[in-house]
This record gives structure tokens, C-alpha cells and sequence, in this order.
């Protein structure tokens, strides 16, 4: 059987860093929001994961996460920091395809919720304190174990640096 290797990219973009760092330094994390996609698989359910897409030409992971979640979610966001990368294979049309995934960390700059990508059947924000249980697949709740680790800390650099969330 063929085999053929593919790359993608993708992440969550955070908005509500700095505000979310509380009076005594500690970090709420309710008020740190990430946006999620959802789509219908093949039984009606929603099933909602990390907004991801192909590589394309000579594109940097970082510039394809960027590009990939404002194409998915209607919101732009730079990336700041590396969340980690999920790794499967899968056999479409006759071919073994292996499939790389690098997922960032991405600040919010601006931008709506639209569901306008034809692969989308749903975008919202969710809280972080809610990630974990809202993604489908256990290999992106990993993930967002770890940014649920990493966030605190990031959220108070973010204050520190006097950055604040665009409204």
C-alpha cells in the first residue's frame, strides 16, 4: 500500500490572558476563553476539536496555524507559544497517510465568530476551565491539559507586559 506523510497545523487562540490574572496572582481560569470548532461526523453528533489545516507551499507551522484558525474561526491570532504535536495514521483512497499535527498557542488580535468555512458547522468560545471535557478526541484533551498547565504563567507574563486583550 502507498504510504504518504502530511503535515498540518493549527492551535488554540486565547483571549482574556492578562484580565485573568486576579489581585493576589493567582489565575481565574473561567475568564481565559479559547475558540473551538465543531463539525458533524458521520452520525449527526458535534464534535468539537482544535481549528487545523494543511500545510501549504513553503508555509512555517507558525504562519499555517494563523492562517488556518482565522480560516475556521473568523479570528486572528498570532502565536505565541508551542502547545505540542499529535502524530496518526489513517488509510483514505487506498493510501496510508501519517499525519503530523503541530499545535500552538495563539494571542487573540481581532476578529468575529463565523462559521462561514464549509468544513465548520459550529465555532464558540469556550472557557479554559472547560476545555478538557468539550474536545472529542483524547489526544487533543492532552493537549489541553497542557495549556491548561501552561496558561497561568503565560496569562501572568501577559499581565507584566502590560498587554491586554484587543475588545
Amino acid at each position: 500500500m502507498e504510504t504518504r506523510d502530511e503535515t498540518s497545523a493549527g492551535g488554540l487562540v486565547v483571549s482574556g490572558l492578562a484580565e485573568a490574572v486576579q489581585p493576589d496572582n493567582q489565575v481565574d481560569l473561567s475568564r481565559i476563553y479559547v475558540a473551538l470548532i465543531g463539525r458533524l461526523d458521520r452520525r449527526g453528533r458535534l464534535l468539537w476539536s482544535m481549528p487545523k489545516g494543511h500545510v501549504e507551499n513553503d508555509d512555517s507551522k507558525s504562519v499555517t496555524a494563523e492562517r488556518e484558525v482565522w480560516e475556521e474561526t473568523g479570528i486572528f491570532g498570532e502565536v505565541f507559544a508551542e502547545l505540542g504535536t499529535i502524530d496518526y495514521w489513517f488509510v483514505s483512497d487506498g493510501v496510508r497517510i501519517h499525519k503530523t499535527v503541530h499545535h500552538h498557542l495563539l494571542r487573540y488580535v481581532d476578529g468575529i465568530l463565523n462559521d462561514e468555512d464549509p468544513e465548520v458547522t459550529e465555532v464558540a468560545w469556550i472557557p479554559v476551565s472547560e476545555l478538557i471535557e468539550h474536545l472529542a478526541y483524547a489526544d487533543e484533551r492532552k493537549l489541553a491539559r497542557v495549556a491548561h498547565d501552561m496558561l497561568p504563567d503565560l496569562a501572568r507574563e501577559e499581565a507584566r507586559a502590560g498587554r491586554t486583550t484587543p475588545r
